[in-house]
């Protein structure tokens, strides 16, 4: 349609122009064999012009309609990606909070049905299976509490409280079994160091750590955890094994990397470290990962704080 109305106006300027000149012609050789050949001119330049404005406006249009193909193209592109991003956003929360939660449950199950097998239970034993199954269940209830709040992806919806990081680092290396235990050096200052944040969410930061130490490092090795004051007060875990290469070293907190045959015969690390990028992000705590091939792997971060003191191991 705009090009016809543009077809109409310039054909209609043309005419008039040219009965303009003819007219004026005319005027100046009135004699009819140069009245006769001014028409002729006339019609067979309009008619010149009728076919080059043709042409003209088809191959306008033809790459207007092509380059408002592509651009239409990419801009949805780029308007559908938020959409995508939060699909994928969506999916990857549910397999990680899916793989975070299977392991309390697997230790309620295994404890209950070792109890069902027990034919001389006693009522003592009875007791403490109880109480190590409302642990359980506590640590369910705020695993849970902080899955939703980290699924709404806002800092604020995390109630930030005062506790001592080393406390925490410490209860969470005890609950451990024996072996896994013994493994681990604490290596933690003489005061407490205090920070201010969601103490759930970062103790859950603190148990992927530990997990994936204990899980990619030769069986036996020693493993240092290392809590530090300074302008920050820092955490840091080192174990020994195989390393990560450099060049998959920046990939390691992506869910998608998982799919890498590097990862997926089992000498990788799990969906828990983009859970434990997300915690670190909602509390701007700088996690951050380097390893040495063949020799040392190193996953820390770090949280403010305005104490300082000497370090000491335990």
């Amino acid at each position: 349609m705009f090009s016809a109305i543009v077809y109409q106006i310039t054909i209609s300027e043309v005419q008039h122009r040219l009965s303009s000149y003819n007219s004026r012609a005319e005027e100046l050789r009135p004699m009819p064999p140069y009245g006769q050949l001014l028409g002729e001119i006339r019609a067979k330049e309009l008619a010149a012009a009728r076919a080059n404005l043709i042409i003209i406006l088809f191959y306008t249009n033809l790459i207007v309609i092509c380059s408002g193909g592509v651009g239409a193209y990419f801009l949805a592109k780029r308007t559908l990606r938020p959409i995508e991003d939060a699909h994928e956003q969506q999916t990857r929360f549910v397999s990680d909070a899916s793989h975070e939660l299977r392991t309390p449950l697997a230790t309620m199950t295994t404890e209950l049905e070792a109890a069902l097998r027990d034919s001389n239970l006693k009522k003592s034993e009875m007791k403490e299976l109880l109480e190590s199954n409302l642990e359980e269940v506590q640590r369910l209830t705020k695993l849970s509490n902080m899955l939703l709040a980290l699924s709404v992806g806002n800092a604020d919806a995390l109630q930030h409280t005062s506790f001592d990081l080393t406390s925490s680092v410490s209860s969470i290396i005890k609950r451990l079994e024996h072996d896994a235990t013994s493994r681990i050096t604490l290596q933690a200052p003489t005061t407490p160091a205090v920070v201010v944040a969601h103490q759930p969410s970062i103790e859950e930061l603190v148990t992927i750590l530990v997990d994936n130490a204990l899980k990619y490092s030769p069986p036996n090795s020693p493993i240092t955890v290392a809590i530090q004051i300074g302008q920050k007060v820092v955490f840091r875990i080192a174990n020994e094994g195989e390393g990560i290469a450099a060049e998959h070293l920046p990939k390691i907190f992506d869910r998608f990397y998982r799919a890498d045959p590097a990862r997926s015969s089992g000498q990788g690390y799990g969906l828990g470290l983009s859970l434990a990028r997300q915690i670190s992000n909602l509390h701007s705590a700088e996690l951050a990962a380097a390893s040495i091939p063949g020799k040392e792997t190193v996953f820390s971060f770090s949280l403010p704080t305005i104490r300082k003191s000497k370090v000491k191991t335990q």
